[in-house]
């Protein structure tokens, strides 16, 4: 009989004998990957069925001078690729999250947040640059195929251990390849990246400096999330860490030829007036009270709890684990809270009685049931609103044990604060925006910051946004980004 070692070994080998089959020379890279399981058809395909659901989920940015503006600078760096075959195509996300990719076939993303980061076109160039060298570096096609094989192997390996677990495990790492850049195929795009903005002729120093702001923001986003800045990567990350793609980014700037191209005024120029956070089609935080004003609601919650606006939900929590989610849900014809609460949102819960109630004039109900949270016992409490007749607002809260009366109390005020907007009011909340101002004579960076909507971090936030160093200055004459509600 053969051993399990055997089994191994032989399976291991028909995996890697799998992949070196299908290896190829990257032209851009110039070096030998595995992508034989994504063909450029398939990637096209791929890409345009994926574009589909990205638009859905988080929009397209309604504002024709900075999409095509954004289309222009990434036809620039993109003219000169190793991939003709490709049709690159840009858009901008209605997204205050700073972020970008690219999707196999040509697609590549930015969000407004990452627009309103940056302070030139050469910055902006950059990042298109980035995205684009993971198109031509085919990481994705790279990454799914090692997926397969990855899978392939831990079915065989499970299959032979006879151990589930190990199974998972290793599907695990073969989610995650899928998931996530690896280190290498990061530091290759940024690389690529270099190549691509120096042809379009932008200074190549901008991309260290626009990692540079992402390093800053990242680090204030999370301080005020209340989480450890400083804190390192957790095991599953695959990227490098910022300050060692700005280190070596700078390095490989040195490389090239003059380029010096950055064009800030017309950038500022571009995106002065731009949506900045969550917009009116999002709905936005304002101090404790979240507004909706296309949906047609707003609730306010408990003084020190943060709120996060996500596609689909909202997020409200504190520093002790208590949660409470709030989301809107689809209503049958004539269905009553307390009948949705039990035959519908609670039918694998039997038992669970609903209490009828009434929230600012609409009937409500309401229930309560022992859970767990992360392993922990809490007192989970629901509450359907019916807030229209095809919709019910729906609040669910969960109450680690031990929470004290007060506190109870509070996320109980905050599930009935729910209300409906008036017209005046729909017309009148709008979104903050970031205004592109000249300094004056006298002015300093307490002065702008104060312009800000915010209670917190004032200058920290101007100082980012600007990228502006610590011992940095206002200087009279010159261009700075402000938030103004």
């Amino acid at each position: 009989m053969f051993s399990k070692s055997f089994f191994l070994t032989t399976s291991a080998l028909v995996v890697s004998a799998f992949a070196l089959q299908g290896c190829s020379t990257n032209a851009a890279t110039g070096k030998q990957q595995f992508t034989a399981l994504m063909s450029p058809a398939q990637e096209n395909s791929v890409g345009a069925s994926e574009h589909e659901k990205i638009v859905e989920q988080y929009g397209i940015y309604n504002n024709k001078s900075v999409t095509d503006y954004v289309s222009r600078v990434g036809a620039k760096v993109t003219q000169k690729t190793e991939r003709p075959d490709v049709t690159y195509k840009f858009f901008v996300l209605d997204s205050p999250i700073v972020n970008a990719f690219a999707l196999p076939g040509g697609y590549i993303y930015i969000s407004r947040g990452l627009l309103a980061l940056a302070n030139n076109e050469a910055q902006l160039a950059a990042v298109l640059s980035h995205e684009a060298g993971h198109i031509t570096g085919r990481h994705s096609a790279e990454r799914y195929s090692r997926g397969v094989v990855t899978s392939l192997g831990a079915g065989i390996l499970g299959a032979v251990i006879g151990s589930p677990e190990a199974a998972q495990a290793l599907g695990t790492g073969a989610n995650l390849y899928l998931s996530s850049y690896s280190r290498t195929q990061e530091n290759e795009a940024d690389t690529l990246g270099l190549r691509y903005m120096t042809q379009g002729g932008y200074d190549p120093d901008e991309m260290a400096a626009f990692l540079s702001a992402l390093q800053a923001q990242s680090g204030l986003d999370a301080r005020l999330a209340g989480q450890n800045p400083n804190a390192g990567a957790g095991y599953f990350s695959t990227h490098p860490a910022t300050g060692d793609r700005v280190l070596k980014t700078a390095n490989e700037a040195k490389s090239y030829a003059d380029s010096d191209i950055k064009n800030r005024s017309e950038y500022l120029q571009i995106i002065d007036g731009i949506t900045y956070g969550d917009s009116a089609d999002q709905g936005f935080a304002r101090d404790q009270t979240f507004y909706h004003p296309k949906i047609g609601f707003k609730f306010t919650a408990p003084s020190g709890y943060r709120i996060i606006n996500q596609p689909s939900q909202v997020v409200i929590t504190d520093n002790n684990g208590t949660v409470m989610l709030f989301d809107i849900a689809k209503r049958s014809s004539g269905q009553s809270a307390s009948n949705y609460l039990t035959q519908s949102w609670l039918k694998d819960k039997p038992g669970i009685r609903a209490e009828r109630t009434t929230v600012n004039g609409m009937d409500a109900a309401t229930a309560a049931f022992d859970g767990t949270v992360s392993g922990k016992p809490v007192t989970i409490r629901v509450m359907a609103i019916e807030f229209k007749p095809d919709s019910f607002a729906r609040f669910q809260i969960a109450i680690p044990s031990g929470t004290s009366s007060r506190t109870i109390e509070d996320l109980r005020r905050a599930s009935y604060s729910f209300d409906t907007l008036s017209n005046a009011e729909k017309n009148t909340l709008k979104p903050n925006t970031l205004r592109v101002v000249t300094a004056k004579s006298g002015d300093t960076i307490a002065s702008m910051a104060s312009r800000f909507p915010y209670s917190d971090k004032k200058e920290e936030r101007f100082r980012i946004l600007n990228s502006l160093l610590p011992n940095e200055s206002i200087v009279a004459g010159r261009q700075y980004k402000i938030i103004t509600d």
